[in-house]
């Protein structure tokens, strides 16, 4: 059996979707995503470079796993994560807030500002209010509901919520292209998903293209090396943050007895010698990041 890199892993990912001249199946996966009806669809877009500059000394650098502009200038931004670093909603904001603020320019009106689309794939539940694995948000009014703006768009597809969905026949790649594209990235793990899409892709070209490229470039050696430097790296981290969350819970059961804050305390230390960012830990343990802060000095 041919062994497929994972494209969960973000740099595989952006070898098949972020790559010029593969701007064909980045357009069907984002027809598929942003729903759009047939006389919108997107017909030309532009892979971007995906580091988002920094204006000052000090900004924090923002570089994106697939961004790009389409023919109308809508900026878009792709996100595979595999592990949940209890951040999501506020990274998916900020990375928005950079693709949409970093269009002005001087003497331009802001009703010239295109509109910014975020869609975050994950590799874990996030959004526990419900089963759909595909969510879609925007600006509305509180009470009676009707959009601000169309300006913000943020996407959340959960990979296990679709596998669950596949597995129980509840949705079938053959007649959903989203469904289709997103267990593309299960392909690597699942024989039985990744024959699937062979059959399918025979009717589909695009498909087809995108299958053709991920077979050569999982042949080729210096990509494979590369490949697995950055999967070790990315299955690190998510053994770490699997760790710290075993490390949370047990000093939690344990605070009950011992008092929760201080269990808390203990666990913001363990989190912060794993290399935790503050405001992370403030976020994993409900501690205010002045009291982490101390507690690292």
């Amino acid at each position: 059996m041919k062994e497929f890199i994972s494209l969960k892993i973000d740099y595989a990912f952006k070898l098949i979707f972020g790559k010029e001249g593969n701007e064909a199946i980045l357009i069907a996966f984002l027809n598929a995503a942003l729903k759009l009806p047939q006389e919108r669809r997107i017909e030309a877009i532009t892979i971007m470079n995906p580091e988002l500059n920094k204006e000052y000394q000090g900004d924090k650098k923002s570089i994106l796993d697939v961004r790009a502009e389409t023919s109308e200038g809508v900026q878009i931004n792709i996100e595979i994560q595999l592990s949940n670093q209890y951040d999501m909603e506020k990274r998916s904001l900020y990375y928005w807030a950079e693709m949409y603020s970093r269009q002005i320019r001087e003497g331009m009106a802001y009703k010239e500002l295109a509109k910014a689309v975020t869609i975050n794939i994950l590799d874990f539940n996030y959004l526990k209010q419900t089963p759909n694995y595909h969510n879609m948000f925007h600006l509305y009014e509180d009470e009676e509901k009707f959009q601000l703006t169309d300006a913000l768009e943020m996407h959340f597809m959960e990979l296990p919520k679709l596998l669950t969905k596949w597995r129980n026949r509840e949705i079938s790649p053959w007649e959903n292209e989203l469904a289709r594209w997103l267990l593309l990235l299960e392909g690597a793990d699942n024989q039985e998903i990744l024959q699937t899409l062979e059959e399918i892709a025979m009717k589909d070209p695009v498909l087809h293209q995108a299958m053709t490229a991920w077979e050569e470039t999982s042949d080729d050696p210096r990509i494979r090396e590369a490949y697995f430097d950055r999967r070790k790296a990315v299955l690190d981290e998510k053994a770490a943050i699997r760790e710290a969350e075993l490390r949370l819970k047990e000093a939690l059961e344990k605070g009950r007895a011992a008092g929760i804050a201080a269990g808390k305390a203990e666990v913001a230390k363990k989190l912060l010698d794993l290399g935790f960012e503050i405001t992370k830990v403030a976020e994993a343990t409900g501690l205010s990041e002045k009291d982490i802060k101390s507690l690292k000095d």
